[in-house]
């Protein structure tokens, strides 16, 4: 059985070591996010002509059972598919996700993978005698 001074002396050793590793992980990620934010900010700012070809959503459920405590998170993307060909997808928050429709064409803003906007442009259709506007 070991004494009282050796099971502090591994402790020593241990916790140095787990705060270390700790720290490494913390600044890694802040190395990236501080990395994709230099990068976006030298890339210019793009208004383009684009149409919305897809959205999805990505949910994340976590649940601690001592807690009784559920949580869900969900991420909406959407997919726009520029003059050139190319599809470009961007995170949206609820509101704006909520608003687009697979299909709209518009302009869309953005720097990067940074994401700033999309306006639609207006549809006018007419039928019979009567005029209808898209949004």
């Amino acid at each position: 059985m070991q004494s009282w001074m050796e099971m502090l002396g591994v402790m020593n050793t241990a916790f140095p070591i787990f705060f270390v590793i700790i720290l490494g992980i913390i600044i890694a990620s802040a190395g990236g996010s501080m990395r994709r934010y230099y990068v976006n900010s030298r890339q210019p700012v793009l208004i383009v002509h684009s149409t919305i070809v897809s959205k999805r959503t990505d949910v994340s459920h976590r649940h601690d059972a001592e807690l009784t405590v559920n949580r869900s998170d969900t991420r909406y993307y959407v997919t726009f598919e520029v003059e050139s060909g190319e599809r470009l997808e961007f995170l949206l928050k609820g509101p704006e996700y909520g608003q687009c429709s697979e299909g709209d064409e518009g302009n869309l803003k953005f720097q990067g993978t940074r994401y700033f906007g999309f306006e639609r442009l207006s549809k006018i259709y007419h039928a019979g005698l009567q005029q209808h506007r898209q949004y």
